[in-house]
């Protein structure tokens, strides 16, 4: 990674680090759909984990259509969000966990999230890892930097 890339992922984990949820977009009959869910990641960078029942349209959706997107923010609700806060949306592909790592990605997401270990140890409950692709990251309310995360470089978007 160069030093700008190392500066940019530095900001985007400290983000990541201060939210404890996202918003998780799906598509399902040709119409988006977002959901408010607790998630975790890995320290690379190039993975998240979310987990849902299987009784939800998220589920439904994400069975159909992998590609997912999810929006982490930092807003305080107030005028100043203009140019303090900082938004990052994260696009990939996910899909559930298979059996062989899902008591590791089940500890990082508990570790993160103590308080839901019931919720994914339910047998309606699927946890789903997502693929990054890319990261967007906005603040100061225009200023756009891609992070690709399969090239390793950041480049300033148009």
């Amino acid at each position: 990674m160069a030093k700008r890339d190392d500066a940019i992922a530095e900001k985007i984990k400290n983000l990541l680090e201060r939210q404890l949820l996202a918003v998780l977009a799906t598509q399902g009959d040709g119409q988006p759909c977002t959901s408010l869910m607790a998630f975790a990641f890995t320290e690379d960078l190039q993975s998240f984990l979310f987990a849902t029942s299987i009784s939800t349209r998220k589920y439904k959706n994400i069975k159909g259509e992998s590609r997912v997107a999810l929006l982490v923010d930092d807003r305080s609700n107030n005028g100043e969000d203009f140019q303090n806060a900082s938004a990052l949306t994260i696009l990939g592909e996910a899909c559930e966990v298979g059996l062989e790592k899902r008591d590791y990605y089940c500890g990082l997401y508990v570790k993160r999230h103590p308080s839901l270990e019931s919720f994914l140890a339910a047998e309606s409950t699927v946890l789903f890892k997502m693929d990054v692709q890319k990261y967007l990251l906005v603040s100061k309310f225009e200023n756009v930097v891609e992070y690709q995360i399969k090239e390793e470089k950041a480049v300033a978007a148009e």
